[in-house]
């Protein structure tokens, strides 16, 4: 790619990024020649051209930004194209209007973080139908829509850490709210579900008050934190699940002279996170490389096409060795950010 291509594709990018409030979908599209000559080529031979349409829950947060970051780097290391198209708004009815637009471009992977675990169901039964191969990332939809899921974590491990993170941080009592995304995202759901479990099987002295829904929203994640201060006067914690909730519940803290009154833990990137750590705000914020989960998920997605399967222990180029149960890869530890080593991660 010569340097003048190079220049324009860059500030078609930053186009897109200023643009995007505008529009119902972002898309960048990543191909290691002219776009042109792309366009022109019908019969793909799969072993020089495989297109990988990346579907992210919602376009522009840097969570997903950073997963396409990931992706865009496996694309080049590994001769692939890669579309990476997601909604202006964390809805299972946009992302349904992505993934039909990337079926109209006849891909050859559609790769979804999904809104919705069962909407999204008919739209990919779709794809299927027309040879397209489908998996998840990030988050699941029902098993009988997809060929595998590219999970981070253990849903289980990622739900009882969390909690055993508030608890050390709350003296094991008191009360406390959950912040999180959307109500239909399913790997959001599950940490929840077993951050629940834990707090009942280990720590009977905290009390769960609230759970409220952000929608991958950091102005609503704002305003919902300052409706629970002012609900709870009593309130000693809160959990902010979705990678935009809690420097938004950080501010909010700040904004009302919080600030170290209430404990915060959650999972969020240490880039949105690294002052409201060093203040000590936040307490510990907890995640993965979504570079890695963005490259991961390419590479097994050119190696689907392939028909070559992932399996348990599995060495990945770039990534390390994965886990396999037969329909769900897991990608590795969740990394905990705290202000002693926030500075030692730049995502």
């Amino acid at each position: 790619m010569n340097k003048t291509f190079k220049f324009f594709a860059l500030a078609f990018f930053l186009f897109l990024l200023a643009s995007c409030s505008l529009s119902k979908e972002y898309e960048v599209i990543y191909v290691d020649k002219p776009t042109e000559q792309m366009n022109h080529e019908s019969n793909r031979n799969h072993e020089h051209e495989i297109v990988i349409g990346l579907v992210p829950k919602i376009a522009n947060i840097p969570y997903f930004l950073a997963a396409k970051e990931g992706a865009l780097e496996a694309a080049k290391d590994l001769n692939v194209t890669v579309i990476y198209k997601g909604p202006s708004a964390a809805t299972a009815e946009e992302q349904i209007a992505v993934i039909h637009k990337l079926i109209e471009q006849k891909v050859d992977v559609i790769a979804v973080s999904a809104n919705d675990p069962k909407k999204l169901g008919t739209v990919l039964q779709q794809a299927r139908e027309k040879g397209i191969k489908v998996i998840t990332w990030d988050a699941d939809t029902d098993a009988k829509y997809r060929d595998f899921f590219v999970n981070m974590v253990d849903a289980e491990q990622m739900g009882r850490h969390i909690m055993d993170l508030l608890a050390l941080e709350m003296g094991e009592r008191g009360k406390y709210v959950i912040l999180t995304g959307s109500p239909t995202a399913a790997n959001l759901n599950n940490w929840i579900r077993w951050l629940k479990v834990q707090q009942e099987e280990y720590y009977p002295e905290l009390e769960l008050l609230d759970v409220e829904y952000a929608n991958e929203d950091i102005h609503k994640a704002y305003n919902l934190t300052v409706n629970l201060l002012k609900k709870y006067d009593d309130l000693k914690g809160i959990i902010g699940i979705s990678t935009v909730n809690p420097p938004a519940i950080a501010q909010a803290l700040k904004d009302y002279g919080k600030s170290g009154d209430i404990k915060v833990v959650g999972t969020s990137t240490p880039n949105m996170t690294r002052p409201y750590l060093k203040e000590d705000v936040l307490q510990t914020i907890t995640l993965w490389s979504p570079q890695k989960l963005g490259y991961l998920t390419i590479a097994l997605a050119k190696n689907l096409v392939l028909e070559d399967l992932p399996y348990d222990g599995q060495f990945v180029e770039n990534i390390g060795n994965i886990s396999f149960d037969g329909d769900m890869v897991i990608m590795g530890q969740p990394i905990d950010f705290t202000k002693e080593n926030v500075d030692q991660y730049d995502f």
